[in-house]
């Protein structure tokens, strides 16, 4: 029972966390973008669309602090005999994400949202700039930890422990370069689909006209870039799966027995009791075409494994498929609006419009199905091959102990994350706002201090201030 209950906990835990970066790394990066164009053009509506979007990340970046510390309380706490074995690699990797990553963001952050009028132009675009290199850090040290516990290397074991021999064969291992591509675009294509959808419904209101034809023009340059773009970073990061991760492969693709000529399974009811798929619609030999590039490529089944091998096939099976479902829907969104730009219909396609609204969370449910085929499809193990999930759970936890724990995260993330997202929601409502003062340095390149924007009287004195 602790071992399931703990298993939920930390599923709810990283299921909610994963939402934020999902969402603060491509919008770091969408801000850096807005600063270097305002520092370069000094356009007002670069100004206005970076404090705005600001604003929200700051929210989300709060929210991820909150929600992201309980995740290292859980290592200690439910599954204690997994720590004391990886510690040795895992625990560095950790820390250079908080040394390397986390302080960098954090610090630059308080520059970012505050320093507008208090440093010279060129200082506020570094700290717009390191706060995207933050949050790139943050996920290159975060997934590649994650990729050495999906294909372990540059190790050795002693005592039931892993000793590192390598460390550029650990951060580098063999997953790493294709789960840290797959999931930075993923983060990346979330970002513009909500950047899309805010423009749109700008644009179907009529308001804020500038800006959100800037925004909705940014979003949709970078999802035609990049939705394409994931579908190739995808299909190698399967191949790289099918040759050190077989079994996770046979369980997303439900396949029981090793054969040739796979078919592609488009859907099916798995029975794992039976080794078999109910109502299955299969497309012929195109499954070994999409999964070894061969049409006549072998692929193992679950069946060549021992039983007590074999991943929840169901849950990686329907993840998935959704998964690969919304990013075709992402496609077709694209070219629907390309289309719609061709024939100069795009500002006044209303329904189309609220369709890209409509679209705007596809980006976190993609998220939450592509961790959820990488995750439960590598069960038993928490080490891939090497340590089984149930080895892994402290060895004096009760189900009493993970259950008033649960409650505990659930009331917390329950109140959070609506009240963290309808604050969100009042910022969108509100739109970007018109700058009161102008975000000038003068010449000298110091910054502007409030009083000395204040107008003078025909004596050349400041009006508004304390009498000396």
């Amino acid at each position: 029972m602790a071992l399931l209950l703990s298993r939920v906990q930390f599923a709810w835990v990283i299921g909610w966390h994963i939402l934020l970066p999902a969402f603060t790394v491509g919008l770091s990066s969408y801000i850096a973008v807005l600063e270097t164009l305002y520092f370069t053009r000094r356009r007002e509506v670069y100004f206005r669309l970076s404090s705005f979007w600001t604003k929200i990340f700051a929210i989300s970046f709060g929210m991820g602090v909150v929600s992201g510390v309980i995740m290292p309380f859980q290592f200690g706490t439910n599954w204690s005999r997994f720590a004391d074995a990886t510690a040795n690699i895992l625990s560095p990797l950790f820390a250079y994400e908080v040394l390397f990553a986390f302080f960098l963001e954090s610090a630059f952050l308080g520059v970012l949202l505050f320093g507008r009028r208090l440093v010279p132009g060129w200082a506020h675009l570094v700290a717009g700039l390191m706060v995207a290199l933050g949050t790139l850090l943050s996920s290159f040290w975060i997934l590649s930890a994650n990729s050495w516990m999906q294909t372990p290397a540059g190790y050795r074991m002693l005592d039931g422990r892993f000793f590192p021999t390598n460390w550029i064969q650990i951060i580098f291992n063999p997953s790493f370069p294709y789960r840290f591509a797959h999931t930075v675009v993923a983060f990346y294509i979330t970002t513009g689909l909500v950047v899309l959808g805010v423009a749109a419904y700008y644009l179907r209101g009529a308001r804020h006209a500038q800006d959100s034809r800037v925004m909705f023009h940014q979003a949709l340059g970078l999802l035609t870039v990049l939705v394409p773009l994931q579908i190739f970073i995808g299909d190698a990061h399967g191949l790289n799966t099918l040759r050190y991760q077989p079994a996770k492969l046979a369980a997303i693709e439900a396949r029981w027995d090793t054969q040739s000529h796979v078919p592609l399974t488009l859907f099916a009811i798995p029975d794992e009791r039976t080794a078999s798929n109910r109502y299955a619609i299969d497309l012929p030999d195109v499954g070994s075409l999409i999964l070894t590039h061969d049409p006549n490529g072998t692929v193992r089944g679950l069946k060549s494994f021992p039983r007590d091998e074999w991943p929840p096939v169901i849950y990686p099976f329907f993840a998935f498929r959704i998964m690969v479902g919304i990013g075709l829907l992402m496609l077709a969104l694209v070219i629907a609006a390309w289309l719609l730009k061709a024939c100069g219909r795009l500002p006044r396609a209303r329904g189309f419009l609220r369709l890209c609204e409509l679209a705007s969370p596809l980006g976190f449910l993609a998220v939450l199905a592509g961790w959820t085929t990488t995750e439960v499809g590598r069960q038993p193990w928490t080490v891939y091959g090497l340590l089984r999930t149930a080895d892994s759970v402290s060895p004096s936890l009760t189900g009493v102990n993970v259950i008033v724990s649960l409650i505990g995260y659930g009331v917390v993330y329950l109140v959070m994350y609506p009240a963290g997202v309808g604050y969100m929601l009042r910022l969108v409502r509100h739109g970007p706002s018109e700058p009161a003062t102008r975000p000038e340095v003068i010449e000298s390149g110091r910054p502007q201090h409030p009083v000395e924007a204040l107008p003078r009287d025909a004596a050349g004195r400041q009006s508004g201030g304390q009498p000396s």
